[in-house]
């Protein structure tokens, strides 16, 4: 069997086994078992720098899409790199100044936020709330107003640009869920200048996720430079815009742009400006730092089809049964085995969780396989549905290893919940 025709940074194959750093794969599955999420902190560290130089020539700020993947220790090594992040609950904010975040560079998204999760933004002193709609941005006035406080926002534009991208991750749209449409971003930015429970210091627009091109950064920020110097001509100065984020990965056989030319675009786009530039990628720091680790239980034969039964459920990676995504499967050793055609699936009892129909594979029960490409939207969605505990997650560094999730006990997944009494 021939190795993986690709394999993400940080994972290579040695003498015919998968390694993450200087770490062998099949290790780490008989160690903690399967389920289990492995990352290489090479391949995160490698990312936000990529950013940061990227984005070198212009007052700027990597702010990590948290929803991604939440995990503190990810957090913590992003917030030691000096990254911002993108926030979109008040869980989210919790994690980030546990990890050791910096409030001030916390943006909070997402067009729910609760009066509560307002509140704890001004208690902190969060860096601004990307207001998605005019009943938000009065809520946050009269929060403010009540605390004493001035809340500093950002406005969420929707301008309306099409990201070409899977429908369910398209959010830049004038159909889609998010942002102030583009119709009405002057007369709401008016509004919120004179409004004394809030301060107007940017502008934002977030199109959509695992874009593949530049052009969509570049036509949204066209467009939100352009409302930048109408609010100027009127007097309304901000301080920053926010590109957001939706920098694709390499999944299949995608040929994303490279991080350095998406950082030209923009820069470009903001070049004499004054203004600082924000921007709020996720899938693209953690996607291919990550994979998934996970056991084949069964070969059940059925009819001309064989399906291959992993530990691995939907609970585990939602992504295939979500978006119908891909994600390369390969075997932890290699093989002289000839591969034969095998739909992939999990435990769960349901008919969608299915990773994949036709797959080559040469694989027998007891085989270790990994899920590349499953850092982002991985972990994060994970459930409990059919009483599943949650993997373990373990970061790699060098030759070193890190538990940085124990994978759940039975115990704790009804722990808060009550038996009636008798």
């Amino acid at each position: 069997m021939t190795p993986p025709r690709w394999l993400p940074p940080g994972f290579t194959s040695r003498a015919g086994v998968l390694h993450c750093e200087g770490v062998a794969l099949p290790s780490l599955a008989h160690r903690f078992g399967t389920p289990c999420y492995v990352y290489s902190r090479a391949a995160l560290a490698g990312g936000i720098a990529a950013y940061q130089a990227a984005l070198a020539g212009h007052p700027h700020l990597v702010c990590y899409a948290v929803k991604a993947n939440s995990n503190l220790a990810i957090l913590q090594l992003f917030a030691r790199a000096g990254a911002g992040f993108d926030v979109v609950s008040g869980g989210e904010i919790e994690r980030v100044l546990l990890a050791g975040g910096a409030p001030e560079r916390i943006v909070f998204a997402g067009v729910g936020k609760r009066a509560e999760e307002i509140r704890r933004g001004l208690e902190v002193g969060i860096r601004c709330f990307n207001v998605e709609s005019e009943s938000e941005l009065l809520r946050i006035h009269g929060i403010a107003l009540g605390m004493g406080r001035r809340a500093p926002v950002a406005l969420r534009i929707n301008p309306d640009v099409d990201p070409k991208t899977h429908p369910k991750i398209s959010t830049g749209l004038k159909e889609n869920k998010f942002g102030i449409p583009w119709a009405e971003a002057l007369a709401t930015a008016r509004r919120a200048a004179g409004l004394a429970g809030v301060e107007l210091i940017g502008i934002s627009a977030h199109v959509g996720s695992q874009i593949t091109t530049v052009a969509p950064f570049a036509d949204s920020l066209a467009r939100l430079m352009a409302l930048v110097h109408t609010l100027a001509a009127e007097g309304i100065a901000l301080r920053h815009v926010d590109a957001g984020g939706g920098l694709g990965i390499r999944y299949r056989d995608e040929t994303p742009p490279a991080i350095a030319d998406y950082g030209a675009a923009l820069t470009a786009a903001v070049a004499g400006s004054g203004l600082t530039l924000l921007c709020e990628p996720g899938r693209s720091l953690v996607g291919n730092a990550g994979v998934l680790l996970t056991r084949v239980e069964y070969l059940k034969p059925a009819g001309e089809r064989i399906f291959l039964v992993v530990d691995a459920g939907m609970n585990d990676l939602m992504r295939p049964a979500l978006y119908d995504a891909w994600h390369e499967l390969v075997r932890l050793t290699e093989t002289d085995e000839e591969p034969r055609p095998m739909d992939v699936v999990g435990p769960v009892c349901e008919s969608g969780d299915l990773f994949g129909r036709d797959r080559m594979l040469a694989a027998q029960e007891g085989d270790y396989l990994a899920f590349l490409s499953a850092g982002a939207y991985g972990s994060s969605m994970v459930s409990h549905y059919n009483s599943r505990p949650s993997p373990c997650e373990i970061l790699v560094d060098g030759t070193e290893i890190f538990p940085i999730r124990a994978r759940d006990e039975l115990a704790t997944l009804w722990a808060a919940e009550r038996l009636l009494p008798l």
